[in-house]
């Protein structure tokens, strides 16, 4: 076989390896999701600013341990630790969601919450700063929206697994199935960077070196890394409003666990659904002819007008092909739909032009800290807001001007100027695509 050809093959290996990786990670993901939100159903959004604050402060103290990680370990190493970490503790939870009722929703939740923010920092986050480190821009843009294709594939296939199974073994049991779907992507992940290092002039065992805190230095420093991190407390807010009020809603309708997990599950069903509409069609379109700013712009103008409608309309139902449908639950489904089959595509893509550390220390930084001080800002917020009065229309209406500073931002972030060129930077990656 030809050089040409067999590079032709491995540039297609790639890409689907990274989905099939992603759709275990997600599907993983997606069957803790429900069995953490019925916790928070089961206390309302008055439980929300405890949650979020402990995990604001224990991201605040991991920041400096991730720094530490990615500057003293290489990739592969990072990886496999930190994604075996993550097994082991799924386990370890199943005895204590056994015991849930005698441990008690607020304890429990604290705890779990907690556990699946640092699952996110560690996990998800790192799974896209390992993809941004392995592509070149020009291929991010043809092949990111495959990956999250398949990421969403498991985002569907979790809730419906969960859906399966709940009634028949509890809830506990699930975190088993999640901690199995979590192994299968770390074996393809070694497998992908195997594949990656052993090509000439890629980085192999190279070590990205750095500071502690570099992460911080990086958001401070570089204003691509300033408009996301704006863009993360934006989009954060409008995402942990919907959700602080369906916590609301679920706490007053939907009584019981397994009827909670049920409730969520459906949600991110149908979620996930339409971030796979908008993966298969609107996204890589947008990403291919138009680049990467246009699909952040585009996503956060559907925001404004979403909240634009519940605050003229309020928190009724309606009804959608004879069923009566929460407005509060289709706000959500569609502003995350967009999060998940848009925006985040199109973020990833854009830290393909960034510089190595950027990619993992000042990333991570935005996705955890920044993204959980937006939770407890926002919770907090809110919990104050309904002791003033303040409705849902009127929380609606104050999310409707988040949005539209949204837009700004994202205008800015999409065509900052310090982003490399809209292809490959030689001296920092070395080597074409794997």
């Amino acid at each position: 076989m030809s050089l040409s050809r067999r590079a032709v093959i491995e540039e297609g290996v790639a890409p689907m390896l990274s989905a099939l990786a992603f759709f275990f990670v997600m599907t993983s993901y997606y069957i803790m999701r429900p069995v953490r939100d019925q916790l928070s159903g089961a206390l309302g959004s008055i439980s929300l600013p405890l949650f979020y604050g402990a995990v604001f402060v224990v991201m605040l103290l991991l920041t400096p341990v991730f720094g530490l990680l990615v500057a003293r370990f290489p990739r592969r190493r990072l990886l496999g630790w930190s994604y075996s970490f993550f097994i082991l503790c799924l386990l370890a939870f199943v005895p204590a969601f056994m015991a849930q009722e005698r441990i008690g929703a607020r304890v429990l939740g604290v705890v779990f919450f907690v556990w699946v923010s640092v699952f996110n920092l560690f996990v998800v986050s790192l799974f896209w700063s390992f993809m941004a480190d392995i592509f070149s821009s020009g291929h991010a843009r043809k092949v990111f929206s495959l990956i999250a294709l398949g990421g969403m594939a498991g985002a569907i296939f979790g809730p419906l697994v969960t859906r399966l199974l709940v009634q028949r073994i509890g809830v506990a049991p699930l975190l088993l199935v999640s901690a199995l779907a979590l192994l299968l992507a770390l074996l393809l992940l070694l497998r992908l960077s195997a594949r990656h290092d052993q090509r000439p002039g890629n980085h192999a065992e190279e070590i990205i070196g750095g500071s502690l805190w570099a992460g911080l230095r990086e958001v401070w420093s570089r204003p691509f890394l300033r408009s996301m991190a704006l863009l993360m407390l934006f989009g954060d807010g409008i995402g942990t409003l919907g959700y602080a009020l369906i916590a609301d809603y679920a706490k007053a309708h939907v009584i019981g666990t397994l009827a909670r997990t049920e409730f969520y599950n459906n949600l991110d069903l149908a979620t996930n659904l339409l971030g796979a509409a908008l993966q298969l069609t609107l996204t890589p379109w947008l990403l291919i002819r138009r680049g990467a700013g246009w699909a952040l712009v585009l996503a956060a103008l559907v925001n404004v007008a979403l909240l634009a409608g519940v605050a003229w309309r309020g928190a009724g139902r309606l009804e959608l092909l004879g069923v009566g449908v929460p407005v509060l639950a289709l706000m959500l489904v569609i502003t995350r739909g967009f999060a998940y089959g848009m925006t985040k595509p199109a973020i990833d893509a854009l830290y393909t032009r960034v510089s190595r550390e950027a990619r993992y220390k000042g990333k991570n930084f935005v996705e955890t800290t920044i993204w959980r001080f937006g939770d407890l800002l926002v919770t907090t917020g809110v919990s104050g807001l309904h002791l003033l009065g303040l409705g849902v229309s009127g929380l609606a209406l104050l999310g409707t001007g988040i949005s539209s500073l949204a837009t700004v931002v994202a205008r800015r972030a999409g065509w900052s100027p310090d982003l490399a060129p809209d292809e490959t930077l030689q001296s920092d990656r070395g080597a074409p695509p794997v």
